[in-house]
């Protein structure tokens, strides 16, 4: 068995990776960690979790370095930076969600984590990205930084035509939608019940750091593919699941029958994305409904002759594809399993 230590363990990320870890077949719930709610079990934080292996959260003291085999932060990035650097050569595996390592650029990280000082030495050792396009590089990665769940969706809409087509493109122009649980159980006014119920919020109209990280990672994948890419985020009244739509402008020619092509032969083979047509069901997808407590990405690609536009839109669960499943998958590429091992749950809908 896998030994895994969650820190972090009170928060909504933390709750779905012990969720996950419980169920999981080689991994092992070994240690839960956090700076608040120390002694409480996971069902006093998670009602929806009762274990009885009488784990509780205890503070993350040096020692816990003997207790696992994988450490997943589910912390905030700062907190990140500062536990990497404490356990990074301690434990055979560190699986990040927190934003500290997920923009390699000094310059770019410093502008969208102002506040996250981190070790530069560690920042180069981090493998980052989603599980589906460096699977080989996660293997026997000490060091792994996980994609935020904005990021996901709108590396996984682009993938296919950057890496995949190899289109140059001009201009990327994001819209994403996330529900409340994308921005955690901190107490904001904005995130009041009178105030979030109904609301369509624009917390993000002019960027978003999500969007950076994509930059800056595919720009290292493969250098000048695009040129400028653009997010504009908004608050939905969901609680999970969040659909991005990316609108993509490029000078070269590509017809619609080429586009789904490429879209199913760049995930072939990859049980977590599913490239739909936009009209396959009974209800329009991609639509985070109806990927709800699952690790499932839905992708579609349509090519808008009129506008000059591709148009990707991408639907997935914050909470499970966008963080805690998605650390489960990269673990089971690090340690040799394979990748859907414990996360073939399919999704919950209605919900």
């Amino acid at each position: 068995m896998i030994r895994a230590g969650v820190v972090g363990a009170s928060g909504l990320a933390g709750g779905e990776l012990i969720r996950l870890i419980t169920q999981h077949p080689d991994l092992e719930l070994a240690f839960l960690g956090g700076s608040s709610h120390i002694g409480r079990r996971p069902s006093e934080l998670h009602p929806g979790l009762r274990l009885g292996n009488g784990l509780t959260v205890r503070p993350v003291t040096e020692d816990v370095a003997d207790q696992v085999d994988v450490l997943y932060l589910a912390t905030p990035a700062p907190v990140s930076a500062e536990l990497s650097a404490r356990f990074a050569d301690r434990v055979p595996a560190i699986v990040d969600l927190s934003g500290a390592f997920r923009i390699r650029t000094p310059e770019l990280h410093d502008r969208w984590y102002p506040k996250v000082q981190r070790r530069t030495d560690l920042a180069d050792r981090f493998v980052y990205g989603v599980p589906e396009l460096i699977g080989d590089q996660l293997k026997d990665a000490p060091l792994i930084s996980l994609p935020g769940c904005y990021a996901t969706a709108i590396t996984l809409s682009l993938a296919p035509l950057t890496l995949g087509l190899g289109l140059d493109l001009k201009t990327v122009v994001v819209d994403g939608k996330s529900g409340s649980s994308g921005g955690g159980i901190q107490l904001r006014t904005s995130d009041l019940h009178p105030f979030r119920a109904g609301a369509i919020a624009p917390y993000s109209p002019t960027g978003h750091r999500h969007a950076a990280e994509v930059g800056d990672f595919l720009e290292r994948s493969k250098p000048g593919t695009i040129g400028n890419l653009t997010m504009s985020a908004y608050g939905v009244p969901n609680v999970r699941g969040l659909l991005t739509s990316s609108y993509v402008f490029t000078d070269e020619k590509v017809d619609q029958r080429e586009l789904n092509r490429a879209y199913l032969r760049f995930y072939k083979g990859r049980p977590f994305v599913r490239v739909r047509r936009h009209d396959e069901t009974l209800v329009p997808v991609p639509d985070p409904q109806v990927v709800l407590g699952s690790n499932y990405a839905d992708v579609t690609v349509l090519l808008d002759e009129d506008g000059g536009r591709i148009v990707v839109l991408a639907a997935l669960d914050n909470l499970v594809k966008g963080a805690a499943g998605q650390a489960v998958q990269a673990t089971n590429l690090r340690f040799g399993l394979p990748e859907e091992t414990g996360l073939t749950q399919l999704p919950v809908m209605p919900a």
